[in-house]
């Protein structure tokens, strides 16, 4: 099952840099509603303001996002597990990390 349709692309100047700040809920909300951020390789995902959320990666997927607190939450179905990360920011930079550590870094699409 998958729980979690971002990918780990760890851009090189994007997490070397110290100086990314941690959302909280309301940031969250206005920094991906209505976006979409690149992961490269032509790998995509935009963020509805209605809270669907889409995802490509050589093909589509579609899931629902949700605040949760100061976290990014996501589902995708069939499963009905939520998973939940952190959320940072510099410039067009976007940080999500797992509560494992693990980091996934998007750019806003131009």
């Amino acid at each position: 099952m998958r729980r979690f349709a971002l990918i780990f692309a760890l851009w090189p100047g994007v997490l070397v840099a110290g100086d990314f700040q941690k959302l909280s809920g309301e940031e969250i909300l206005t920094a991906l509603a209505g976006k979409k951020l690149e992961y490269g390789a032509g790998v995509w995902q935009a963020f509805e303001a209605s809270m669907i959320t889409q995802y490509f990666s050589g093909g589509p997927s579609v899931g629902r996002w949700a605040v949760r607190g100061d976290q990014y939450c996501s589902t995708w179905p069939p499963a009905d597990l939520w998973a939940c990360y952190d959320v940072w920011r510099k410039g067009d930079a976007i940080r999500f990390v797992d509560d494992a550590g693990g980091q996934t870094v998007g750019v806003y699409a131009q």
